[in-house]
């Protein structure tokens, strides 16, 4: 009969006791450790980091947030500069839609659209400034109303009605009146109000960190300023600072390079129209301000616009060209056309090279789409019937933005949610461009086309259920 193996039985044919080890056996043994040890230190294991770098690359950049608490490793590797120049090798950065909002409790909160799976994600805080305290006069009690307002959402005559009845709230928010704008891949807070000293501050968000980092202040302390960009850089006018009269009214200009993270200085805007008043008097009443900023054909169009509250005088505009370094006075049918948003701002954005403005109707839930006509020096009307619904307490009832080389309106619907829509400009246009050089016989049966295709041409892109905030700002980075 065979031999009974037992836990004790020490001579089976072949065994070998615990206590031995064949030489062979411990390198071998050594071997895998050390492979075990590569396997735990490489991003996937058995396969060369450069292979899982590839791989990483190519996935989409919505699930970077959670793939980064695998590990340490896959964090860093994450937030690697090096992956996203890759990741633009291949051909897979991705077009995301950021959208500034503000509570009710006055905190300003980032989220970001991913256009493909449609998800939000929120971005961290913009960190607290604040200045140190001066003396609280005059601007120290600034109404919390005007500090809740950004960028090109600048109401100015509900702040100058609010500044003189007093109302103090200015400590609760930083970054009151900043002004927003992206470049190199990057957003960038600039300036803003601070216990009642403008801010020379310039906080940039990077993408691929995931964090705000403070840069190069600017010259000069200015809220509510303009900004553009142009040949990858950063370009800031006007703005308003504070004064001894209250809020004086910037014509100073600069540009801000990130590759060298310098800022330089560019010529006053002359305000040209300005300095034609007829009388002293108004010269002395009505204050020139930039009311928006646009990059169009390789220079810088700044419309503009002479205050005393509660009176706005549009007076055109002018033009920054960086060839020359010089100011000149805007298209005189741009200017005078330019749709205005809210007093004493306008709003734009370029498409595909075109430049488009929306124009609020006097009748509720109605606004027009309209876009400049170059050639002709006239605003032309593209789309009308745009679905923005009237929020009279609103202070920016809709947003405008460029994503996937598309005009995107970004409002509240009639839930208060926040609604992307999308729009069929470019079919619209050529529909429109085929109506203007119709004939007469023609023109009703197209006018008629066009009305039905209307309501097809906005769709809701996205949205996002946050009833109680408001629209500040937006802006698209290609990541």
């Amino acid at each position: 009969m065979g031999n009974v193996l037992g836990p004790n039985s020490t001579k089976a044919r072949g065994s070998v006791s615990t206590s031995e080890v064949l030489p062979g056996e411990a390198c071998k043994r050594q071997r895998l450790l050390s492979t075990s040890d590569e396997d735990n230190s490489r991003l996937i294991p058995s396969l060369p980091d450069e292979i899982s770098v590839q791989i990483l690359a190519r996935v989409p950049r919505v699930c970077y947030l959670n793939l980064k608490s695998v590990s340490r490793t896959w964090k860093m590797a994450l937030g690697s500069s090096d992956l996203f120049c890759l990741r633009k090798e291949l051909g897979t950065t991705e077009e995301w839609l950021y959208v500034l909002t503000k509570g009710n409790d006055d905190t300003l909160l980032w989220y970001a659209l991913d256009p493909i799976s449609g998800r939000w994600q929120r971005l961290p805080p913009m960190p607290n400034v604040f200045v140190e305290d001066e003396a609280k006069n005059g601007l120290a009690a600034l109404p919390r109303r005007m500090w809740s307002l950004l960028g090109s959402s600048i109401r100015i005559a509900d702040v100058f009605m609010n500044w003189l009845r007093r109302r103090d709230a200015l400590d609760r928010m930083p970054f009151c009146g900043c002004s927003i704008g992206a470049v190199g891949g990057c957003i960038y807070a600039l300036g803003g109000f601070s216990k009642a000293s403008a801010m020379n501050s310039v906080w940039r968000y990077d993408p691929v960190k995931n964090a705000w980092t403070e840069m190069s202040p600017m010259s000069v302390g200015r809220a509510y300023s303009k900004t553009g960009i142009l040949n990858d850089k950063l370009y800031v006018v006007g703005g308003v600072t504070r004064g001894r009269g209250g809020l004086n009214p910037l014509q100073s200009a600069e540009v801000y390079d990130p590759n060298t993270g310098m800022w330089s200085q560019l010529p006053n805007m002359p305000f040209s129209k300005a300095q034609v008043l007829p009388t002293a008097f108004l010269a002395e009443l009505l204050k020139p301000i930039a009311t928006g900023m646009t990059s169009y054909r390789g220079r810088l169009f700044v419309p503009q616009s002479l205050y005393c509250w509660p009176f706005f005088v549009d007076v055109g505009g002018e033009v920054y060209d960086p060839d020359i370094n010089s100011w000149l006075e805007m298209p005189v049918g741009m200017g005078d056309g330019w749709p205005a948003r809210q007093a004493g701002t306008k709003l734009s954005v370029i498409v595909n090279n075109d430049l488009y403005a929306l124009d609020p109707s006097s009748s509720l839930n109605s606004a027009k789409i309209k876009v400049y006509d170059e050639e002709g020096d006239t605003w032309k009307v593209v789309a009308g019937d745009v679905p923005i619904h009237d929020f009279a307490d609103s202070e920016s009832p809709y947003l405008l933005a460029s994503l996937l080389g598309k005009l995107h309106v970004i409002t509240k619907d009639a839930n208060h949610n926040i609604a992307v829509l999308q729009a069929g400009m470019q079919n619209h246009l050529a529909s429109s461009q085929s109506m203007a050089s119709s004939s007469d016989s023609s023109f009703g049966q197209l006018a008629e086309s066009s009305a039905e295709s209307e309501t097809e041409l906005w769709r809701v892109f996205a949205s996002r259920s946050d009833r109680s905030a408001e629209l500040v700002s937006c802006q698209s980075l290609k990541v």
